[in-house]
């Protein structure tokens, strides 16, 4: 049965982790990626930017190359950067474990990641490579896949948790009743967390019942 892993990773960790030196207020977020041994192409967003350069605030790491401006939005820039196959770190932990990446948030004091295994076996899997290539991380969830109401779309039990509070609480009323930051305290997580939940949830959602493509 597909399992889903949430863990806690310190920020020098991670090579995308530079940029919080020079800019310790942004947020980074990961897309979605599947990664491989042989290539790993992430694209991400950087948000609360107050800079002209953005690329020139990621220092040189030898695990990353070729970090480049996709788009803008305002204070939100979408990039892409090319993984070092030789490096040695989550990321090819990840792909030597054939594991997938439904979410990465990184801040200043930590990065935060949500990822799916095929069984429990694969991301036993990728435990025991970090042991054994001493890449600190630490657990805080793991879960199965859950069907909700029908075939084709499946939520995390935290993107269900995170969706039914935020309904009860009158979060999608208008106005709105409860704030995206009193939710996140009475799940005690951040609000980047919660965000993010909420965000994949309803991709999952629309993409199985409204979506034409699913």
């Amino acid at each position: 049965m597909a399992t889903v892993m949430e863990f806690t990773s310190p920020v020098a960790e991670f090579p995308l982790g530079s940029v919080f030196e020079n800019l310790p207020g942004v947020t980074v977020e990961l897309e979605r990626l599947i990664p491989h041994e042989t290539l790993i192409i992430p694209y991400f967003w950087v948000r609360d930017v107050e800079t002209e350069d953005i690329e020139a605030e990621f220092e040189a790491h030898s695990g990353v190359k070729n970090i480049r401006v996709v788009d803008s939005i305002e204070d939100e820039y979408l990039m892409r950067a090319e993984w070092e196959s030789e490096y040695f770190g989550i990321l090819s932990a990840l792909a030597k474990a054939n594991v997938v990446v439904l979410s990465g948030i990184g801040t200043k004091e930590e990065w935060r990641f949500e990822v799916r295994g095929e069984s429990q076996e694969t991301l036993a899997e990728f435990r025991e490579y970090c042991q054994e290539n001493d890449i600190p991380i630490a657990i805080t969830a793991v879960h199965a896949m859950l069907p909700i109401q029908g075939e084709g779309y499946e939520l995390t039990e935290t993107q269900r948790e995170a969706l039914v509070l935020a309904y009860e609480r009158g979060y999608f009323d208008s106005p709105r009743e409860a704030s995206l930051e009193e939710i996140a305290d009475e799940l005690g997580i951040t609000q980047q967390s919660l965000s993010s939940r909420l965000r994949r949830g309803h991709r999952r959602l629309i993409g199985a019942t409204l979506s034409s493509s699913s």
